[in-house]
């Protein structure tokens, strides 16, 4: 760790593989069987990494003396900006397997981009450096803490790079609250989230979860009467990565309760990267609201908002925040946060996309994907294809198809067995049904002379979901 990084070898293969445990099976309950993960421990399954992108970089060159002159140097950048816009273009296209919201228009804000735009500091307190967006960023902030139910006067955020940093964020505003508590995670959450647990020393408790993704509040409440002498700092997903479940707040506060632990022993940080967003709009679905005891909420500016650039917004209580806050005399400003620079240019874009749809339009986009989520579950299902798709989600979970190219094609997000398309706004019923036509055609040929089968997802997404050979 304290040596010098030695560079990639010249013929570091681009297709490695590595080891990793297989996923854990599942029991009819829908609970992990432990004593089944033990035995399968040894068993292990290969994960295919991304091509080494040191084989395909573009180099940074001097310019020769008469560049200016001749303009070979302008020539050059401009044809390699032209092939990249080609390249984004068609990729854009074929992008199903991650929750970016590609139905933007920004145009109207590029005569921003002539300007350094910085908020470095507390979003609510001024600094020396005036070329901010404060102002974007605090009505931004406001809307959101309308709409997770918390007053002007009681509530602390700021617009983060990205959902990984609302996690670490959040994690850390219970750890300062809580210096002794176990951090409690369900087993699906968000990698930054154990990230954070490393980060900051913790102890971290991983929770069993159900077929569905959903966190196990049984084995949940177990594992609190375990260390009932220390304070609970619970991390629950509002739509977890690979299936999209949603973890029962109420529940997992009621577990707490029956465990013994009052609200001043616990905080509860909830992950609503992508779903933190849409469950507002979804009619019957229930509340992610500061009335409930909980102490902050992230979602990702740049997933269902459809922000050009990763960012977030992290919102928690004010009188949380006091624990970590300091005043930097060189800033003229608050520390509070994370990172100390801060894209201003994020807030300005959320600002706007946030005035043009207004909560009516976000309804209809969440309507329209939800929609097209249950088309393509239902067309997968037709089609002899185990597919999964959970309440309140627009993540559809099927077998992972076999060819790995077909993969990178479509941009799908795999995991042991299954892949997920993740239906968000910009996804049409046309694009699905080109993806399932080539998906079906594929799988003729993948399946045709017997040698292959299509593999069993019942341990990912029940029995029920599963249309292998065994389940059918």
């Amino acid at each position: 760790m304290n040596g010098a990084v030695e560079p990639l070898p010249e013929d570091f293969d681009a297709t490695a593989l590595i080891m990793d445990p297989v996923p854990s099976p599942v029991v009819d309950n829908g609970s992990v069987n432990e004593e089944v993960r033990i035995n399968k421990e040894k068993e292990k399954r290969l994960i295919v990494l991304g091509r080494n992108i040191h084989t395909m970089c573009l180099e940074v060159t001097e310019p020769d003396a008469d560049d200016e002159v001749t303009g070979d140097r302008e020539a050059y950048m401009a044809g390699v900006m032209a092939r990249y816009k080609r390249a984004l273009t068609e990729r854009t296209k074929h992008h199903l397997g991650y929750p970016y919201n590609l139905d933007f228009d920004y145009g109207a804000l590029s005569q921003l981009q002539h300007f350094s735009i910085n908020n470095l500091g507390d979003p609510f307190i001024e600094s020396n450096y005036g070329v901010h967006s404060r102002q974007f960023e605090v009505g931004v902030l406001d809307w959101f803490a309308r709409l997770w139910e918390l007053e002007k006067n009681e509530y602390w955020g700021y617009i983060t790079n990205c959902g990984t940093e609302g996690n670490l964020h959040g994690i850390l505003v219970g750890r300062e609250v809580f210096p002794d508590g176990i951090l409690y995670a369900s087993r699906e959450s968000h990698y930054s989230v154990f990230k954070a647990a490393r980060m900051y020393r913790m102890e971290c408790v991983k929770v069993d979860t159900l077929w569905s993704g959903e966190i196990d509040c049984d084995d949940f409440k177990a594992k609190l009467l375990q260390n009932q002498d220390k304070p609970a700092i619970i991390n629950v997903n509002i739509g977890t990565t690979v299936k999209g479940a949603v973890d029962d707040l109420d529940l997992v506060i009621k577990k707490l309760e029956e465990a013994g632990f009052s609200q001043d022993r616990f905080y509860i940080h909830c992950d609503g990267a992508l779903f933190g967003l849409m469950m507002p709009f979804v009619k019957r679905a229930p509340k992610v609201t500061f009335k409930k005891p909980i102490g902050s909420v992230s979602v990702s500016g740049h997933k269902f908002v459809g922000c050009p650039m990763p960012c977030g917004v992290q919102i928690t209580r004010l009188n949380y925040v006091n624990a970590l806050s300091r005043d930097v005399e060189y800033l003229a400003s608050r520390d509070a946060t994370i990172m100390g620079s801060r894209n201003g240019h994020a807030p300005i874009f959320l600002w706007y996309t946030l005035n043009r749809k207004g909560y009516r339009g976000f309804q209809k986009e969440v309507q329209k994907c939800l929609r097209n989520a249950h088309y393509l579950k239902d067309r997968l299902v037709e089609a002899g294809i185990g597919a999964m798709l959970n309440e309140l989600s627009s993540t559809v979970v099927f077998e992972r198809p076999h060819d790995e190219e077909f993969v990178r094609r479509w941009q799908l997000a795999c995991k042991g067995n299954i892949a997920h398309v993740v239906v968000m706004p910009n996804i049409t019923i046309e694009k699905l049904n080109e993806f399932l036509n080539e998906l079906l055609e594929k799988r003729a040929t993948w399946f045709q002379d017997g040698k292959d089968q299509p593999y069993c997802i019942s341990s990912d997404v029940g029995e029920k979901n599963c249309l292998c050979a065994l389940h059918k």
